[in-house]
């Protein structure tokens, strides 16, 4: 049987339903490419986007999850769908985008993906970060939905050699209806399965963060939390 929620804390992990009104869904949809697997850099390519990753019902969502404050630091789109139909195997977020590469230490190794350096953060940082998953179309294990092991993100980062043990506990499939969103740590073990039925599992993952980072460190794309 899944491994039943009882808290973000506790989980790393919390599914809200009924974030977004259909017409907001809707209208996010309109904007997004479609027959693509995915789109880095959403923040800065589509306004719309930052918009609602600033808005009042999100910034409430963080409030609920303990991160009153925190700033919207990227932002992809995802798309499984009948043309684009992956299998992502377990594994945590640990990378981080910024503006221009500066050796800094405790960061690192590096990497370059759409042209923005990326580099892993200290586990600290990690922690107190919060992902978003907002999802413009319901999603259930048919069509590759998000699967977490709940209470991983407490173990810091988790070595591959250790993946292992992990494999053996509970896991949760995080099935939720358009306009929902899914909450969670980056460094909460996660994966997903291909489709069984393809269809579109459209979603926008936003990224947040309450720190800055050191100097001369720049979050690729962190604006103020403006309320609106």
């Amino acid at each position: 049987m899944p491994t039943a929620l009882s808290d973000f804390a506790t989980d790393g992990v919390e599914i809200f339903e009924s974030v977004l009104a259909p017409d907001d869904v809707a209208a996010l949809v309109r904007l997004l490419p479609e027959n693509v697997a995915g789109l880095r850099n959403l923040l800065d390519q589509i306004p719309a986007v930052r918009t609602l990753a600033e808005s009042p019902p999100l910034h409430t969502l963080l409030a609920k999850l303990g991160s009153l404050g925190a700033r919207p630091v990227r932002a992809v789109f995802f798309d499984k769908n009948q043309a684009h139909n992956w299998k992502v195997p377990w594994h945590q977020d640990l990378t981080i985008a910024v503006r221009v590469r500066h050796e800094t230490t405790g960061f690192g190794p590096w990497s370059v993906k759409d042209g923005v350096p990326h580099v892993q953060p200290p586990v600290a940082l990690l922690a107190r970060m919060v992902t978003l998953r907002l999802h413009l179309d319901d999603c259930d294990a048919e069509n590759g939905a998000l699967r977490v092991r709940p209470g991983s993100h407490l173990q810091g980062r988790i070595a591959a050699a250790d993946l292992l043990q992990w494999n053996k506990a509970g896991e949760i499939t995080c099935a939720v209806r358009a306009g929902g969103v899914v909450a969670l740590r980056p460094l909460l073990l996660h994966a997903s399965s291909p489709a069984r039925i393809p269809r579109h599992r459209r979603v926008i993952h936003l990224e947040y963060s309450p720190d800055l980072l050191p100097p001369p460190l720049e979050w690729f794309d962190a604006p103020p939390l403006r309320l609106k």
